[in-house]
């Protein structure tokens, strides 16, 4: 496997930002059907920015407690590469779901993390900040160190407070598959900034060729 660290830019909104995010050699675009959250995009416009991807582009629908036909719909009319869920979602119903799915957890501790029971089941596991509030987005780090003394049986993904100031040294501490950055590369709540994703993107770089 290489060592370049995958990266997913998440909370897209709007049209204007992708093709230039895409230039940056980001490998996946994530977008919002939480209501709740400040970046949500409703599946007409999300349909409608997938669909002027160019090929090779993940997208990545992000949910949290929504009923699984709800997610399967807006999945295929969305034409999502994979579903990541940021809710208590069980190991069954993550199985009735049609497309390939991200866990996301929020880390409190080690021992809170049950990434066992989805060994088989999903892609990868995401590891997010917790809030008591908020399922995603806090802008806020976590401590990384918990990471090393889980047995995690599939794919590192790494959120929670990631910026070009701070990934270098998340890549070097954790090592994940990929890393997960939204608020981190914003202007405000769903406007991304693309100087940020370009010293970011520099910057996952710069610590891949240091591994």
């Amino acid at each position: 496997m290489s060592n370049r660290t995958r990266i997913k830019i998440c909370g897209i909104t709007e049209h204007c930002d992708t093709q230039a995010i895409v230039q940056q050699g980001v490998d996946a675009l994530g977008f919002i059907f939480v209501k709740e959250s400040p970046r949500y995009i409703l599946p007409e416009s999300a349909r409608a920015i997938i669909r002027q991807l160019p090929p090779f582009i993940d997208t990545v629908g992000v949910f949290a407690n929504e009923d699984p036909l709800e997610v399967n719909d807006i999945a295929q009319y969305c034409g999502l590469s994979l579903v990541q869920l940021h809710g208590s979602e069980p190991p069954e119903y993550c199985e009735t779901i049609a497309s390939a799915v991200i866990k996301a957890f929020r880390v409190q501790s080690s021992e809170s993390l049950p990434c066992a029971a989805y060994q088989g089941i999903v892609k990868g596991f995401l590891f997010d900040t917790y809030d008591k509030e908020k399922a995603g987005g806090t802008g806020e780090t976590f401590d990384w160190q918990l990471l090393d003394t889980m047995e995690i049986p599939a794919g590192i993904i790494l959120a929670g407070g990631l910026t070009a100031e701070n990934i270098g040294a998340a890549i070097a501490a954790v090592r994940p598959y990929a890393v997960d950055v939204n608020s981190g590369v914003e202007s405000s709540p769903g406007r991304k900034d693309i100087d940020k994703i370009i010293q970011l993107t520099a910057e996952v770089k710069k610590a891949d060729q240091q591994q």
